[in-house]
């Protein structure tokens, strides 16, 4: 099994025998005959000479892309398809590359921040990063400990970089890592940097690098730990308005990093009673002590045991962040006996919460003005705009998912008018010091609204339900479908090409008024009549049902093998004075909506 030829013999024979795709076999080849990939030859040879080609076929498959992230995937010692140490040396190089052929002043020093977070192997990434962007001539801002990724978008900007890498998988499963690479606005990389970037990735043959510890002690890698958390501390700490502290907050950094953040924030605004979830408290890229080992605080099941002695200690909120600390979970008591009935609140329902805070915070303030803005995504709740447009704030809602979305309409429309950003994935960010949704700030805000509905004998459910009557009920329901490997991506082909050409035409028992291309930018309505879409095309697709408020999209993951189906529901004002009646005649709906999505999915799957 020494001789490649023979190996790529066996390789095509398993494609014939349908055991490896096509594109595996396209990609092996690459890996088995190229120079660059030459210290993985053995082990790849003796996948074959075993026949692991289920495996095989899984890191090869198809060549790890960018998505609304970064590069993210399940480590594996190699392949084009895993994290591993040429994905993620290709990655750091192909930026490198990429910025380097930017017009620049001359003299100007080029700078990358790097950070890294509690995942398996991401110091050891940070450090191959680092190593291969002084070899490309860079100084490195490097934060030597686990740190959350707002701070390493905080550190781009306060450090005057051009670039940052942030390594860390976010909420994905313990397998999983990944690099988020972040352009010199602090913001992840948008269009056109992200697929020039991926281009250079693409084509990069040799990957410089030079000992980190030496371009250390030669000072080309400069440790700002300290510099950068005290920085970002006053900057942060700047939305630490006046107001009451008597929030009893338990908190949960679900064994990622967000401790590091979260608790000097917190102590540095007066918040004195937060107790850590011990149980959660080690940093461990296992998550040990969290359902499923995901720690992801969109999941429900996160918060049980943690809520189960939040009743026993009369705590007020849980807050939850994910491992890199820039999403928030939060659960509450339904009432204001910490002893009762408990409940999570979902990202569109602590984004509404926090916007309405933000903007009457600011309102109060004087700091609301006619340029003044929130942004959101297209499939974040409505609920944000109509709160917002009561304080005559305008919304910005017409982007894709992906907080770098966000980021970039920051700049574009000017951050001295931003108020607050919020997507439904759990992602939030106040004030202009970054370009990412920031989870410890977002514990910061909902700290501060905690202990004002504390003072007023009200907690975040009772304010939400006020919210509810005041712009009508607002349900939403989010469906993942994993769809695994080279079959599962061309299942997901499928299927998003159905609802293009042959969407269902009633949905819950209500017809399809109109289909949004995002890809095509057109739209269809029921009558055949198209028209063009005003927006950036994506890999999505919304079906707009008759009645007003309720809609339906479906896109595939940017980070994860999976396809997400967001489902929307609404009642007027006037129909959710009775809210209990409204919200169960919505969630009925959603189940309606739900049982007609999976039908016409399953068939795909």
């Amino acid at each position: 099994m020494n001789n490649v030829e023979s190996v790529l013999s066996l390789v095509d024979q398993a494609v014939e025998n349908e055991k490896l795709s096509s594109s595996a076999a396209d990609n092996l080849r690459v890996w088995l005959t190229e120079e660059r990939y030459a210290a993985y030859r053995s082990e790849i040879m003796e996948h074959v000479a075993n026949n692991q080609w289920q495996k095989l076929d899984d890191v090869f498959w198809t060549v790890i892309p960018f998505g609304t992230g970064g590069r993210r995937g399940r480590m594996y010692a190699f392949g084009s398809n895993a994290i591993n140490e040429r994905t993620i040396g290709e990655s750091a190089q192909g930026l490198a590359t990429y910025i380097l052929e930017q017009p620049r002043e001359a003299g100007q020093i080029l700078r990358c921040a790097i950070a890294y977070d509690t995942r398996h192997r991401s110091r050891e990434f940070a450090e191959l990063c680092a190593s291969i962007m002084v070899a490309n001539g860079f100084e490195v801002v490097f934060l030597d400990e686990y740190r959350a990724t707002p701070q390493l978008s905080f550190a781009v900007r306060f450090k005057d970089c051009a670039c940052g890498i942030m390594v860390t998988a976010s909420h994905n499963p313990p397998s999983d890592n990944a690099v988020k690479v972040y352009w010199s606005t602090g913001g992840q990389v948008l269009p056109p940097h992200d697929k020039a970037i991926i281009d250079r990735v693409m084509n990069t043959n040799e990957i410089k690098q030079v000992d980190f510890q030496q371009a250390l002690t030669e000072g080309k890698i400069h440790i700002c730990t300290a510099e950068v958390d005290s920085a970002y501390l006053q900057a942060a700490g700047k939305y630490a308005w006046p107001g009451e502290r008597g929030s009893k907050i338990i908190y949960s950094p679900l064994h990622g990093v967000g401790a590091f953040a979260v608790l000097p924030l917190l102590q540095a605004s007066g918040f004195h009673d937060v107790e850590v979830y011990q149980r959660h408290a080690e940093p461990s890229g296992d998550f040990p002590n969290v359902p499923g080992h995901v720690s992801n605080p969109e999941n429900k099941a996160v918060f049980d045991e943690i809520i189960e002695h939040a009743r026993k200690t009369g705590a007020d909120v849980i807050l939850a962040t994910d491992p890199d600390c820039d999403r928030l979970g939060a659960a509450a008591p339904l009432t204001s006996d910490a002893g009762g009935e408990w409940d999570t609140i979902n990202g569109n329902q602590i984004g509404a919460l926090l916007t309405d805070f933000v903007c009457q915070k600011m309102q109060r303030m004087g700091l609301l003005t006619q340029a003044s803005y929130v942004v959101k995504t297209l499939v974040t709740t409505e609920l944000t705009r109509r709160i917002a447009a009561s304080y005559s704030v305008r919304c910005e809602g017409n982007l894709h998912v992906g907080f770098k979305w966000i980021a970039g309409v920051m700049d574009s429309a000017g951050p001295d008018g931003f108020v607050f950003g919020t997507e439904e994935s759990h992602g939030y960010l106040v004030g202009q010091y970054c370009r990412d949704k920031d989870g410890a700030v977002a514990c910061l805000l909902m700290s501060q609204l905690v202990a004002e509905l504390k003072a007023q004998g009200k907690t975040l459910h009772q304010r939400l339900t006020e919210l509810q009557r005041q712009h009508g009920c607002h349900l939403e329901g989010l469906i993942n479908v994993q769809m695994e490997g080279s079959e599962g991506m061309a299942n997901m082909r499928k299927l998003m090409q159905a609802f293009r050409t042959q969407p269902p035409r009633v949905l819950g028992g209500i017809s399809v008024a109109a289909v949004r291309d995002y890809k095509s930018l057109t739209v269809t309505n029921a009558d055949g009549q198209t028209l063009p879409l005003d927006s950036t095309p994506a890999d999505m697709v919304m079906l707009d049902l008759e009645l007003e408020g309720n809609y339906f999209a479906v896109r595939p993951s940017g980070t994860e093998p999976k396809v997400k189906f967001y489902m929307f529901t609404y009642c007027p004002k006037e129909q959710s004075q009775d809210l209990q009646q409204a919200k169960e005649f919505l969630q009925a709906r959603l189940q309606e909506l739900e049982v007609d999505i999976r039908r016409f999915a399953g068939q795909f799957s």
